[in-house]
């Protein structure tokens, strides 16, 4: 198994593609046309199996018909054989149906840049931790009380899943992958989190979705997407938060955990996102419209979840995502959103094309009263958004991996 430790050198490859191509595609053609190019000792499949080569990671955007990104590939070779490798990737001519161009930009040594990172931290530790002779009493405080936080976390069940210490008496849960996301809440003071430790849900957290309200959260990648398949498929969940795209919860500071968690929707509108029958989720899954839920807190360490108030006689501002999907939904309305869920434009839902061509300022996501086919989702890639929320999805043949699709329903 590869591991990151024993890493040497960094591989940085440019790519540019003339269309619209996606993550797979990229390592697919990585992988199929470098297949047999240099021979069994160098054959990338084998290298990463033993362990010489690590993760190929693949970072691309799509603008205006064409694809741009960078791919990250770390190996333990030695420098001759990594240079090689290297090489062997500009011979890449195709990513998918599209024209493609790769370029080697440069090798990094992985231990130069480590040396670098000891030498300019010793000299920090120098000047600060030996300056006068004293220590900053309050990083101290603050070093023992985060520990004290930490250590609270424990195992619960026969299945010793990790779970933060309010998890059995708080009356909503929130489920994350494992005991390092739930570290991290902890550091925030969420003391309600449970880890599932990948795709076999433990029966314990089926058990407690039954009895308390459930929040998924999960990594924006893959992995985060595959793990809430299945636990909706085995669970009574009744809201999805989402993290940022490519971010783990374990990484996130505490500002992107409460606004996400603030911003999570009933599983109703991602439903349809993960099943292509909503028949396949347990016939008890549901929830309530009218559920009323308080403002969001930290008081007592749990967070509690903010009030969709009605739109009946009363004028409020949007504060989360389903929110403008309440104002929208039988509306006839569409609002392009910032990435704060600002509006930056509303439209009619007929003029949406129009829209796209001619707004400037940057978009997030789109909240539409009407159905979205693949012509226009297409259009909506290209332009960057992360989500859209559609009153329905028709003709969709091809559902990119770049962006969220929910369905808001009647």
């Amino acid at each position: 198994m590869y591991s990151p430790d024993t890493t040497k050198y960094l591989i940085h490859i440019s790519l540019t593609a003339e269309g619209v191509v996606e993550k797979p595609d990229v390592v697919g053609a990585i992988f199929g046309q470098t297949e047999g190019l240099l021979g069994e000792d160098l054959d990338l499949r084998d290298l990463q199996r033993t362990g010489r080569v690590g993760r190929i990671d693949v970072q691309i955007t799509s603008k205006k018909g064409e694809t741009k990104g960078e791919i990250l590939i770390s190996t333990s070779l030695d420098r001759a054989e990594t240079a090689i490798l290297a090489a062997s990737l500009e011979t890449i001519d195709r990513v998918g149906p599209c024209i493609a161009h790769v370029t080697v930009d440069s090798i990094e040594d992985i231990r130069v840049s480590k040396r670098r990172r000891i030498v300019d931290r010793a000299k920090e530790i120098l000047i600060e931790r030996f300056d006068d002779g004293t220590i900053d009493s309050t990083v101290l405080l603050d070093d023992v009380r985060q520990s004290l936080r930490v250590e609270k976390i424990g195992s619960i069940g026969e299945e010793k899943v990790p779970a933060g210490p309010n998890v059995m008496d708080s009356d909503a849960i929130i489920i994350v992958e494992g005991r390092a996301d739930v570290l991290n809440l902890l550091r925030f003071g969420i003391k309600n989190a449970v880890g599932v430790e990948g795709t076999n849900i433990p029966k314990l957290v089926i058990d407690l979705c039954e009895k308390k309200t459930a929040t998924a959260f999960f990594d924006g990648d893959r992995g985060g997407e595959l793990i809430l398949r299945e636990l909706l498929q085995v669970a009574e969940i009744d809201f999805v938060a989402f993290s940022p795209r490519g971010k783990s919860v374990e990484d996130m500071t505490r500002k992107e955990v409460i606004k996400t968690l603030r911003n999570k929707v009933p599983i109703e509108y991602v439903r349809d996102q993960y099943f292509k029958d909503s028949a396949e989720l347990p016939q008890d899954l549901h929830l309530s419209r009218d559920t009323d839920e308080s403002e969001s807190s930290e008081k007592g360490g749990k967070i509690q979840y903010p009030a969709i108030r009605s739109r009946k006689g009363q004028q409020r501002v949007p504060q989360t995502l389903r929110d403008h999907i309440e104002d929208v939904r039988g509306h006839h309305l569409a609002r392009f959103l910032a990435s704060d869920l600002s509006v930056v434009r509303e439209t009619k839902p007929d003029e949406i094309e129009k829209a796209v061509d001619t707004i400037e300022s940057p978009v997030n996501g789109l909240v539409v009263d009407r159905s979205i086919d693949q012509k226009l989702l297409d259009r909506l890639v290209m332009k960057g958004l992360e989500y859209v929320a559609a009153k329905d999805f028709k003709g969709i043949i091809k559902r990119p991996l770049t962006i969220r699709l929910m369905k808001m329903g009647f």
